[in-house]
């Protein structure tokens, strides 16, 4: 900062001396202020007016961030056993707006249910996408079988590419084994982006209608 305003008083003097300067000789002044200002320009010593940019110090941030962090902003990881309430909440907040409509009553208490169910829930591996210390994405996965038993985005999160980048890093604990889950009518569109494909007929029990599909490893398209 000290350098900066040595800089801009030198390159000032420099206009009055070479002003001064002109009035003696009865030459126009303003000229020489205009030089005594491009030199304190040509000489780096004007840092506001030099086109050139200072170097991040050792230790310092450049500007550049993690490819993790660059892709829309969103961090993907595994969720932590303290996390996993806020998962169910998400989920039911995002069932109730999106597919709830699809479901009777019966079958949106059916879902309901599931979230409180010990035996249910039990096995799960939770992947979860934050914004910031948002989450607005979670997929679960039951380990013993390879069947995701939850997959959702919050809605103001939807058609960025978060699903398919859960899909992803999921992938990468389980690269070679098929994916089996159970598509809801709403999530049907999405699910064969990813490349999922229906092995039987929709069906609905106790109210809860879905469509089963499996992932049998083909290659993800992007931005499902």
């Amino acid at each position: 900062m000290k350098n900066k305003i040595g800089g801009k008083i030198t390159a000032l003097a420099l206009a009055i001396l070479f002003g001064a300067v002109f009035i003696g000789t009865k030459k126009d002044w303003t000229m020489g202020i205009c030089m005594g200002l491009c030199m304190g320009v040509a000489l780096g010593l004007f840092d506001d007016w030099s086109l050139e940019k200072e170097t991040p110090r050792d230790g310092e941030p450049d500007g550049e961030t993690s490819p993790e962090e660059r892709e829309n902003g969103i961090r993907i990881r595994l969720l932590e056993e303290g996390e996993t309430n806020a998962a169910l909440a998400l989920a039911w907040k995002v069932f109730s707006v999106y597919e709830s409509p699809d479901y009777t009553p019966e079958g949106t208490e059916e879902f309901r249910k599931t979230l409180s169910d010990a035996d249910y829930l039990a096995g799960l591996r939770y992947y979860g996408a934050f914004d910031g210390e948002r989450l607005v994405g979670l997929l679960a996965i039951r380990e013993a079988k390879r069947h995701i038993c939850f997959f959702f985005v919050d809605g103001d999160y939807h058609r960025r590419g978060i699903g398919t980048n859960l899909f992803r890093r999921m992938r990468e604990d389980y690269p070679h084994e098929p994916i089996t889950l159970n598509s809801s009518p709403y999530g049907l569109p999405f699910y064969r982006a990813l490349g999922f494909v229906p092995i039987g007929e929709e069906q609905t029990v106790r109210g809860i209608r879905f469509t089963p599909m499996i992932f049998r490893g083909e290659a993800e398209k992007e931005d499902a």
